[in-house]
């Protein structure tokens, strides 16, 4: 276990800079803390509960150039667009964030495993920070999900005056062994055991305690596919997406050629939504015409068939940061205590 005092910050910044791309939460404008790359006059946001937006865009950018295509004549040449290979940190990871990462491996690193997102993932370390003041939205422990342990390369927890440092991959072991050798880390008694008490403390009387997803919805895919409450719930659904470009875990992108000039064309990723009325949009018309069939395929995606494919896990972390965006209170909290409600009367 090392240390640094609070005020010493920056030299830990500064010292991280100079291993590779520090990202750190940083308030924006409006006053909200998202990820973003270190400077010397940024508004670090630390002890932020959670940003924005997760650093999901670090393996998974909104928009992403993959493909140059040129032509001369009859000739066409393909040149990749490959990620750099620089070292990229990520400082101030949340474990609900931190969690959705490996989510995100399970769909990206699959075969085929999508190469763009394995070089972005190898060449991050990320530093994680124990939570000591959960939001009324959290519920990651409906997860299981610790709130005060992410799982990161490097553990820190903000304990009174001074930043607590564990390591727990070899990354991070290779990071921690470059910051103690530059004298930036001291060596400390372990003294985060209360912290996490605290912070255990405070999610255990918060409004989404008890919550927890109901494991029989798995089981019968097609009493909850065919329920009813699915028009009742989407009737207020906006289709604004919002949930889905917040979510950590959403992993839905379009592909899109545009043509610079008669020679070049540029081909990108980007981030699409299932909620989206054009979303797999193909000749013969869209899969999902209606918004209830599109409201329905991203809450059983989460719920169900994700789960069905990834021995139980869910495709959700309890960030709560649908709960907290979503203009007409809607979320997956509320569709998965309705959906459970529903197969109880249904079962009677």
């Amino acid at each position: 276990m090392y240390k640094i005092a609070k005020d010493k910050l920056p030299k830990l910044y500064a010292a991280l800079q100079n291993i590779g791309t520090l990202l750190l939460p940083c308030k924006n404008k409006s006053g909200h803390a998202d990820f973003a790359p270190y400077r010397e006059d940024a508004d670090v946001a630390l002890d932020a509960p959670l940003t924005n937006r997760s650093a999901k865009d670090v393996f998974f950018p909104q928009v992403e150039n993959l493909l140059t295509f040129k032509t001369s004549g009859k000739e066409l040449a393909l040149e990749q667009n490959v990620p750099p290979a620089d070292t990229t940190i990520v400082m101030g990871v949340r474990a609900c964030d931190a969690r959705s990462f490996k989510i995100l491996d399970k769909v990206f690193l699959k075969a085929p495993v999508d190469t763009y997102y394995k070089t972005r993932r190898e060449q991050c370390v990320l530093i994680g920070l124990g939570c000591s003041a959960p939001e009324e939205t959290c519920f990651c422990h409906a997860f299981g999900i610790d709130a005060g342990a992410p799982e990161t390369d490097v553990q820190t927890w903000l304990v009174g005056e001074e930043l607590c440092w564990q390591a727990v991959t070899a990354k991070g072991e290779e990071l921690t062994a470059k910051l103690v050798d530059g004298g930036v880390l001291a060596e400390a008694a372990a003294a985060v055991s209360e912290q996490q008490e605290h912070t255990q403390k405070i999610l255990s009387v918060l409004p989404l305690h008890a919550f927890k997803v109901n494991d029989e919805l798995t089981k019968d895919e097609l009493k909850a596919f065919h329920s009813k409450i699915w028009e009742q719930l989407s009737a207020g659904c906006l289709s604004c997406c919002t949930c889905t470009y917040v979510c950590p875990t959403c992993h839905c992108y379009d592909i899109r050629d545009y043509q610079e000039t008669e020679e070049r064309t540029q081909r990108y990723r980007c981030w699409d939504s299932c909620m989206a009325k054009d979303f797999t949009l193909m000749a013969h018309g869209s899969p999902r015409k209606t918004k209830v069939e599109r409201f329905r395929q991203r809450y059983m995606h989460k719920l169900v068939y994700f789960p069905e494919n990834n021995e139980g896990e869910y495709a959700c972390v309890g960030c709560g940061r649908c709960m907290q965006k979503c203009p007409v209170q809607l979320n997956i909290v509320k569709v998965a205590k309705a959906l459970e409600k529903a197969e109880v009367k249904q079962d009677v």
